[in-house]
């Protein structure tokens, strides 16, 4: 069983596979066909990154369809009260009392930095299929936290999928 992907995950996926195959890859080509153009090989550099680019590209080509072959395709079943795939919850840490706001995605689209809280972290586990004012216990390795949910609220806009 491979990456867990929502519809629009897939949709991006292959959207961008295409841009990498069509127009990325033969610029690439060209590049490292200028570049070696250029003459001598063996002390010359823009031979060798336009190589390692053409390289990059053809391995992101094979990452992103090996994940497409092996996906789950996983749908939200949430009600429109309830924490869900595409949300955006805003919780209240009872023991701090700070107010923070998470959105929950797909693993795969999970990033703490940007506050994207995958459904498979326990947070994340913790929050799906609840609502506004529930009281929500976190458990973690160090014991856990309590959250009060204050709002919830679609949230649509589009996220990248992160690169390996």
């Amino acid at each position: 069983m491979g990456e867990k992907l929502t519809r629009a995950d897939i949709q991006k996926i292959r959207e961008e596979i295409e841009h990498r195959k069509l127009t990325l890859r033969p610029e690439l080509i060209a590049a490292v066909k200028e570049a070696r153009a250029q003459g001598d090989l063996s002390e010359n550099f823009e031979y060798y990154a336009a190589k390692r680019e053409k390289n990059r590209n053809e391995s992101r080509i094979g990452y992103l369809e090996r994940m497409l072959k092996s996906a789950t395709v996983i749908e939200d079943h949430s009600r429109a009260d309830e924490v869900g795939l595409n949300k955006v919850v805003e919780v209240l840490f009872v023991e701090e009392g700070e107010k923070e706001s998470y959105k929950i995605v797909t693993p795969i689209r999970g990033d703490t930095m940007e506050n994207r809280i995958s459904i498979e972290s326990p947070l994340g586990k913790s929050l799906l299929r609840h609502r506004v004012g529930d009281t929500v216990q976190v458990k973690t390795e160090l014991g856990g936290y309590q959250l009060k949910i204050l709002s919830i609220r679609e949230d649509h806009t589009d996220d990248e999928i992160r690169s390996f």
